[in-house]
């Protein structure tokens, strides 16, 4: 069966096959609170403005349905909300085709909306981060169809073409193209054009200074709006060899290790520090870190002054629709805290708008075990080292959409792919099942505020189907409860707030061959806790060494937490320990 990637996995699908190391003992924690850094202590919430809240009642959300609930963001706990595209845009790839970069798409509202929303965001504390899409922009920005226009136009050199008298180009793979061509030909000027992504979605060249200095400029008209730090979309992908040679045949299949982290990547990023992110207090990270641990360090060591943090990021790509192993979840994520221990900095994630809900994916969304399995993996991610992303609705327990035919999807990505598939005489039942489990569209339905029509998303028809499952999974039935896995989510929040050494503490993974439960301590300035969870729908036991008799519990997702060892199915503790 024809495999979908994930945007975010695709882009560093690399770690356990190019790194060495065992999965025990990690790390240290900084020598002293000089090491303290505010986009260290945050705690960053996803929010997908598509789905997240229409004010309007056209059936899309906006930023006026953002600011009516901005108080509901602030009574979460978290510091920074990751906006994703709200840039004038047709829409291809849900706003990551950008045809305007310093204007609002009219499905969002107007500029006057978006300073209203920073506003109150910054009255409230929280801080504001957003996409920067400057791998590839889209074909209907002007840049593009200057481009298009002529091969001696002044914007020619800001995208890649191939002229077609040279023949056709080497073959590269296009992540969303029907036949994953990623190079498109135009009839216009005779040439092809390079697109990894939609072939709507030309990308940029990033060699040409005048295309680096216009991106750098935008990112000044943001910062100086007073928005609090950039997440570069795809950025490792920027720089190419722009003498296009021939890659060996079956390269797509690990593409990173030809697309990322090429050319003078790592220039153009200082330069983009030294022009921008120095001069303002803003955080910064980047979508992929290349294929090594050096590729990640070379980007977020701060003695470089490139980026500020990495993502920790083939851990998205371990789940899949005939299960996953808790052995190499806890491997990647011990290697990864390992490499970052002493230097550089982690993003810490197992969902976001290109996976399908973390639950569904990760834990377990049936009725019985849905919600303790939510609150077990919102501790996993609240309890790691590094700085915590977490995709709205996820604080729900929200759970894949049960989508069931392909006209109930609208990612382009999973379109183009039914199409494909279709051509090649695929099993197209066996496909939608897959798409069922994995396709991006899952994380970006609507978010269930409460049990009216449409979960009290939308009063008209909503952009793609709101999850039936609304009336009983919903923000207003779980504030409610004390129970809930929304005000579980504030708990956790809050003892992270509070133990600072569940931020900076040195990491030590317990039990490690244990196949059920994940274990660890975390401890610094004298402070030491146990986290102990079970992955699975059954009762396990973890051997840790560790008499916690004498510990204090600090949160568990089970009212009576066990002192012995032997979890209760999903059972997440987190000890104090004497």
């Amino acid at each position: 069966m024809m495999k979908t990637f994930s945007l975010l996995f695709i882009s560093v699908a690399f770690l356990l096959l190019n790194s060495n190391g065992s999965c025990a003992q990690t790390n240290a924690s900084p020598k002293d609170t000089t090491d303290r850094k505010w986009w260290k202590e945050a705690i960053v919430y996803q929010l997908y403005p598509r789905s997240f809240k229409d004010n309007d009642g056209d059936g899309i959300g906006d930023l006026k349905g953002i600011i009516a609930k901005l108080d509901y963001i602030k009574s979460l706990g978290v510091d920074v909300v990751w906006l994703n595209p709200i840039y004038s845009s047709p829409n291809d790839d849900n706003g990551y085709d950008v045809s305007d970069y310093r204007n609002i798409m009219k499905d969002f509202g107007t500029m006057a909306d978006f300073d209203a929303m920073l506003k109150g965001m910054h009255a409230r504390g929280l801080k504001l981060v957003m996409d920067l899409v400057v791998n590839h922009s889209s074909d209907e920005h002007e840049w593009f169809k200057q481009s298009r226009s002529s091969r001696t136009n002044p914007y020619r050199e800001y995208y890649h073409w191939w002229n077609a008298e040279k023949g056709k180009p080497p073959y590269r793979y296009s992540l969303f193209d029907v036949h994953h061509d990623a190079w498109r030909y135009d009839s216009l000027t005779n040439a092809y054009y390079l697109h990894y992504f939609s072939r709507k979605q030309p990308d940029l060249n990033w060699e040409n200074p005048k295309l680096r200095h216009e991106v750098y400029d935008i990112m000044k008209f943001w910062a100086d709006k007073g928005i609090d730090g950039f997440r570069l979309d795809a950025f490792q992908f920027a720089a190419k060899d722009t003498t296009f040679p021939a890659f060996p045949n079956g390269f797509e299949k690990d593409f990173t290790r030809f697309y990322g982290m090429q050319g003078n990547l790592h220039g153009y990023l200082q330069e983009m520090n030294q022009q921008v992110l120095s001069k303002y207090n803003v955080m910064s990270v980047a979508e992929g870190a290349g294929n090594t641990f050096e590729d990640a360090h070379n980007l977020v060591d701060a003695d470089r002054n490139e980026l500020n943090m990495a993502y920790a990021f083939d851990g998205v790509g371990i789940a899949k629709r005939e299960g996953y192993s808790l052995l190499h979840l806890k491997q990647v994520f011990t290697k990864w805290d390992s490499a970052f221990a002493a230097k550089g900095w982690l993003s810490i994630f197992l969902a976001n708008h290109d996976q399908a809900r973390l639950v569904s994916r990760f834990g377990n969304d049936s009725p019985e075990f849905r919600a303790v399995s939510s609150k077990m993996l919102t501790t996993f991610l609240m309890t790691m080292r590094g700085t915590p992303y977490y995709y709205n609705g996820d604080e729900l327990g929200m759970t894949n959409a049960g989508f069931t035919k392909i006209e109930d999807y609208r990612d382009v990505q999973t379109l183009n792919e039914y199409q494909r598939q279709k051509e090649l005489g695929a099993d197209m039942q066996k496909y939608l099942q897959q798409i069922a489990f994995e396709s991006r569209d899952n994380g970006r339905t609507p978010f269930q505020w409460n049990n009216t029509a449409n979960g009290g998303f939308t009063t008209g028809k909503p952009w793609i189907g709101v999850n039936t499952n609304y009336k009983t999974i919903n923000a207003a039935s779980q504030e409610k409860d004390p129970n809930s896995t929304l005000n579980y989510f504030r708990k956790v929040v809050k003892l992270r707030k509070d133990n600072l050494v569940l931020v900076y503490g040195k990491y030590t993974l317990l039990d490690a061959s244990n196949p059920d439960t994940y274990a660890y301590t975390r401890e610094w300035n004298g402070k030491k806790l146990l986290i102990l969870l079970n992955f699975r729908d059954k009762k396990a036991t973890t051997q840790t060494g560790i008499d916690v008799g004498k510990a204090t519990v600090l949160i568990g997702n089970y009212n009576n937490p066990s002192k012995n060892g032997t979890l209760m199915p999903y059972e997440a503790i987190v000890y104090e320990l004497k």
